[in-house]
């Protein structure tokens, strides 16, 4: 009975703390804080490099060396290189493009309207935490879920641009370690889930190494890992760089 009683009113506490003491913008500041999002302003330019292994079931694994780089305001650009094609999507600020030889696309064209989608999500360098409500987007508290064992808050991010993402984040550490989207993926709507980790001080910036994207395809599950090997910041990019080149 005592034990009863005593578990009954350690929820009622614990439940009563969370209302009181977490809300969507605190767990934001925490995780924004964790991070050391704040030093990002200083970073104007960043390069990342790493590998990319793709994992079909039944089908032998692939691998392929990715380079992504960013410069403000809004400028990106990811380089795949794999069986000897270098496979490009960028986003100059304004527009967007593709070249992807391993596709059969060998010349540079626009991107599509959920490419160019994905592609301004990925420019923002500080992500979407920060300055939230100044760019468009809106954030809810949604609840605890366990996530691979770890306690996580979740949170409901609405994008200015329409696009739902659920984030996850350690709730000890408020680092993020899910990450829950739907995507069009050849023109079908596609649940996506990324699982974060492996982070790292990048010169005051804690930044994840590890990313695993599972994708259900065809009543399979096609899984994308990163692993990143090196990170530069504040390295030489030219504007130019960012730019569809012209077609001949």
């Amino acid at each position: 009975m005592l034990r009863r009683l005593a578990l009954a009113f350690g929820l009622l506490l614990s439940f009563a703390a969370v209302g009181a003491a977490q809300t969507a913008d605190d767990i934001v500041a925490k995780s924004i804080a964790a991070q050391g999002l704040g030093k990002m302003k200083s970073v104007q330019t960043r390069r990342m490099t790493g590998t990319m292994t793709f994992t079909v079931p039944g089908a032998p694994g692939m691998e392929a060396t990715i380079v992504i780089e960013n410069k403000r305001p809004m400028k990106t650009r990811a380089v795949l290189t794999i069986q000897g094609t270098e496979n490009i999507q960028a986003y100059d600020g304004e527009n967007g493009w593709t070249v992807m030889p391993a596709q059969g696309k060998t010349t540079a064209g626009p991107a599509t309207a959920d490419e160019l989608k994905d592609l301004r999500q990925q420019a923002d360098m500080d992500g979407e935490l920060v300055d939230y409500k100044a760019k468009g987007h809106t954030i809810e508290l949604v609840g605890k879920e366990a996530v691979q064992g770890t306690d996580a808050w979740k949170l409901k991010v609405t994008l200015k641009d329409g696009d739902v993402q659920y984030q996850y984040f350690d709730a000890e550490h408020f680092l993020p370690i899910k990450m829950e989207t739907t995507r069009t993926i050849n023109g079908a709507q596609v649940k996506t889930e990324t699982f974060i980790g492996d982070f790292k001080d990048e010169g005051g910036v804690m930044m994840p190494h590890s990313l695993e994207v599972t994708v259900p395809m065809q009543g399979a599950t096609v899984s994308q890992k990163i692993v990143v090997t090196k990170v530069e910041v504040n390295v030489p990019l030219e504007d130019a760089l960012f730019k569809m080149p012209a077609v001949k």
